[in-house]
């Protein structure tokens, strides 16, 4: 075989057969001269964040699945089954959501801008009301949240216009049958007769006889729609039904040659994870006085939350309670050392952990202080909690309680005092009271306060949300930015103000209501809130992701010792009988897009090769047969006049 060939090269040479030349080393010269695909383009790898999975109380709760390998699409495409499908935050509505769940796509991978601060408003406000809608039902296919970079915005560019391509070939085909059956009715529905007057004469510039008659189209037209087609002539054709076959060619093509993606991620499924502790922090200051003083409880759960843990940075829930409590401890316990201005009181603060999981950690907390323990400053005297919940935003500040408190109360009087002190220091602070009894029937309390409202402790929530089912508390779209530092200093040192009143007792010593008590040496630090800010919204803090020996609690316990006394953690783990709250790993893991082509394109390429070796077959064969010719020469001419037999 290799002697024929170099026999048919040589021919080829020897004959200078351009043609064929060209057919044959063409693609070699190509494939030489076109620039190899970068790596880059090729494949290309980012990070994702996978959707919420726990059990709460046997519920579950987020996706199932964290196993992803299939090819990528955009919620613009008609077909989503066993499809990737790519969403931009700007372009994201629970309405395409639902589609693409009810589509069986494979999965769903929704892409965030680099700076969530430059989203806009309506934006952002939008997708934190969907995001609880997303947690509350159980979806089976895995849903990713990834930020964007360049490499994946032109992935989603190229797969969009791919998906566009393929939808408006749908969409034409669609529009041609639907087209049909509405004619094809009309044509079953029109007289014959009317059909004759209108079809009488044929168009200009054809005769009688290249015109079919108003018969046969009208029964080419029902058949062509459904039924088998009929051997007559054809009528000519119109130059729109050139541009309609010139569109789909168009289309076909496109699609054939499309690039396309293939997601893949490079985790394994998901799993429980065995022995997850929760750990709450606390501390004290001790009052000057008797044994059996009265205890105030502050309180504020440090976790965040949101659709997806390694995105839940909590700035204003609940990053900002956990700062006004850190301050707070500073401010008390410079007090709490001088004998003269040391209270009466005994000061708890607790840092909860697990309070987007129904208050795990404060529920074992009490039961821990309340159930199991014989001396505790919870059993003593408890004057009342005060639990802070977002305090970094908004004109206003709502008292939270499921029990109004009576007159006489300790508690009345820190209401009172808040009242005061927002009316005469803080005029621009809109202060009320908001009742709200406990509804026991539900799984998930409302506020911290119901915990310990359960366990007959007077407690109440302070907050600037009006309500508990405000999206603002469970969302990823509480970033530092949404946090203003100037609302988060006012409002620390309203409450700072408020507390110091009713501990001192300033108002029955005849204190003016608009007089400070926290000035010059003693006064707000912005500049401490802005560094812990700044600390807690630097890492996510879902519960899932802060274990009992990583740098956040470490560091939180370090700071709660610099202030407090007998600081100690406090750890919870879920029952292995009937748990409580059940978590679940793979919650980030690196995807992979491999550039593919479409199932189409195989075929076109090989009709293009097939084509190729047809044509360079014909061409080696046609040179072969030149080859092998023998050029004609005639015989040189008799002389004029020689005889036929001999010489002159």
């Amino acid at each position: 075989m290799l002697e024929e060939a170099g026999e048919v090269l040589e021919n080829m040479l020897k004959a200078s057969c351009l043609p064929l030349g060209f057919i044959v080393f063409l693609p070699a010269v190509l494939l030489l001269v076109a620039p190899p695909l970068p790596a880059a383009d090729a494949a290309h790898e980012f990070t994702v964040y996978r959707m919420q999975q726990y059990d709460l109380q046997g519920q579950p709760y987020g996706t199932r699945n964290a196993v992803l390998n299939t090819e990528a699409r955009t919620i613009d495409a008609d077909v989503l089954s066993r499809r990737c499908v790519l969403m931009r935050l700007l372009d994201f509505s629970y309405e395409r959501y639902q589609r693409a769940l009810r589509q069986s796509a494979g999965a769903v991978v929704i892409i965030l801008p680099r700076a969530m601060a430059a989203v806009p408003q309506d934006v952002i406000r939008q997708f934190m009301e969907i995001e609880p809608e997303m947690l509350a039902m159980e979806t089976i296919v895995p849903v990713y949240f990834a930020v964007e970079d360049d490499a994946l915005l032109s992935i989603y560019e190229q797969t969009q216009a791919a998906s566009t391509s393929q939808g408006s070939a749908s969409a034409a085909e669609v529009a041609e049958f639907s087209g049909c059956d509405r004619l094809a009715h009309r044509a079953e529905n029109f007289d014959s007769s009317s059909l004759q007057r209108r079809f009488a004469k044929p168009p200009s510039g054809l005769k009688s006889g290249q015109w079919p008659s108003p018969l046969w189209q009208h029964k080419r037209f029902i058949r062509s729609c459904g039924h088998t087609p009929v051997p007559e002539r054809h009528p000519p054709s119109s130059p729109s039904d050139d541009t309609s076959h010139g569109h789909h060619d168009c289309v076909l093509l496109h699609t054939a040659t499309a690039n396309g993606f293939q997601m893949v991620t490079s985790g394994v499924q998901s799993k429980a994870v065995s022995d997850w502790l929760i750990t709450s922090v606390e501390g004290r200051l001790t009052g000057l006085g008797g044994e059996d003083l009265p205890t105030i409880v502050i309180v504020a759960h440090y976790d965040a939350f949101g659709v997806a843990p390694w995105l839940s940075h909590g700035a204003d829930s609940n990053g900002s309670g956990i700062s006004v409590l850190l301050e707070l401890t500073r401010l008390f316990s410079r007090l709490y050392t001088y004998k003269r201005t040391h209270a009466a009181y005994n000061l708890l603060f607790f840092a909860s952990g697990g309070g987007k999981f129904n208050y795990q950690g404060t529920k074992r907390w009490l039961e821990d202080n309340l159930d199991h323990t014989d001396s505790s400053l919870l059993q003593d005297n408890v004057a009342f909690v005060l639990c802070l919940d977002t305090l970094g935003r908004g004109d206003s500040l709502h008292l939270h309680v499921s029990k109004p408190p009576r007159e006489g109360t300790l508690q009345h009087s820190f209401l009172r005092e808040l009242e005061t002190v927002a009316a005469h220091q803080f005029p621009e602070v809109r202060f009320s009271m908001v009742h709200k009894k406990i509804n026991l029937a539900e799984d998930i309390l409302a506020w911290e306060h119901e915990r310990f409202a359960i366990r007959r402790l007077p407690a109440f929530t302070l907050s600037h949300l009006e309500s508990h089912r405000d999206g603002q508390r469970s969302s990823i779209m509480d970033v530092r930015s949404r946090v203003d530092s100037k609302t988060l200093t006012r409002n620390t040192r309203l409450i700072a103000e408020a507390l110091t009143r009713v501990i001192y007792n300033l108002t029955e010593k005849g204190t003016p209501p608009d007089m400070p008590v926290f000035t010059e040496q003693m006064q707000i630090q912005r500049e401490q809130l802005d560094s812990v800010m700044d600390w807690l919204t630097a890492q996510p803090r879902a519960a899932q992701l802060v274990g009992k020996d990583g740098t956040f609690l470490s560091t939180l316990q370090h700071h709660l010792g610099h202030y407090l006394k007998e600081v100690r953690p406090h750890h919870v783990k879920a029952d292995k009988r009937d748990p409580e709250f059940v978590f679940y790993d793979q919650l980030k893991q690196v995807m992979n897009a491999y550039r593919v082509k479409p199932a189409i394109f195989d075929l076109l390429l090989a009709v293009c090769i097939g084509a190729y070796l047809g044509m360079a077959y014909t061409a080696v064969q046609v040179s072969r047969g030149l080859g092998n010719t023998r050029p004609f020469r005639r015989p040189l001419g008799r002389p004029e006049g020689l005889p036929v037999g001999g010489v002159a």
